[in-house]
């Protein structure tokens, strides 16, 4: 049986990437800050599929939970199949209404621990010549909006490099890139959605679904939905200036994922 590392496990995406493995057989080893809710999680994804979930309680905003993390993913007798690197957040505000703690912690979470926790599973998964990683980002990443934007926008670069690196060792990893998804991150964020089309909301059990199909079908960028697909060839035709003057008066305020 095979091993799914998720970090963020306990809401939105993460906890949606969690139920499919889980029903799909995986055993899991779920990562967060809340040991609880960890906990909790835990016994109900036993209890319903019958499958072992394992927690690891780990902020990844600190050197300390990122190596917590880095070590259980080299664990030569405890092998990690899967890695999905979702945890993150969103920031209410422009650039300088953000304070610059809370912009370098982002830029923690959102790059310097998927960058080594990227590193210590694909170590280990090109040691055994199968593995994959998927990386969250988000749609933000082809718009300018700031330092999510931007950082989702590293995430996508990055994941596509090391995808070339690795190819023909046995390892894959892909990018999820979903819009608006109706998870707790919005409200987590202070961010209000009123303002958002309903057409724009994606469902979190259908992004994961697809984005685990197009890691099945090989790709390295997974854009779950239609309507984004089309969205998003639509900005390569838009001037940079109008797409950057829409981000930022509505991404911006509202984040996409």
């Amino acid at each position: 049986m095979t091993t799914a590392l998720i970090t963020g496990s306990t809401a939105g995406l993460g906890a949606a990437f969690a139920r499919h493995l889980a029903a799909s057989g995986h055993d899991l080893v779920l990562v967060a800050r809340t040991v609880e809710r960890l906990h909790e999680q835990a016994a109900e994804l036993h209890e319903r599929h019958g499958v072992e979930a394992s927690v690891l309680p780990a902020d990844l905003a600190t050197d300390e939970g990122i190596a917590a993390v880095e070590e259980r993913l080299g664990d030569a007798e405890r092998p990690v199949d899967l890695l999905v690197n979702n945890a993150g957040f969103g920031q209410k505000g422009r650039f300088l209404q953000v304070t610059l703690d809370d912009e370098l912690t982002m830029l923690k979470v959102h790059c310097e621990a998927v960058l080594r926790l990227t590193r210590a599973a694909a170590e280990a998964m090109r040691e055994r010549s199968r593995g994959a990683v998927v990386n969250v980002a988000s749609v933000a990443a082809f718009v300018p909006r700031g330092t999510y934007g931007a950082s989702k926008s590293w995430v996508v670069q990055f994941t596509e490099g090391v995808a070339r690196d690795l190819a023909g060792k046995g390892v894959r990893l892909m990018v999820l890139c979903p819009g608006f998804v109706r998870t707790e991150f919005h409200e987590r964020a202070g961010m209000g959605t009123d303002n958002i089309p309903g057409w724009m909301w994606l469902d979190a059990d259908r992004v994961v679904a697809e984005g685990l199909r197009d890691l099945r079908r090989g790709r390295t960028v997974s854009i779950p939905d239609p309507r984004y697909k089309a969205l998003m060839g639509a900005t390569k035709l838009v001037p940079r200036r109008v797409v950057s003057r829409f981000s930022t008066s509505a991404g911006r305020k509202y984040g996409p994922r």
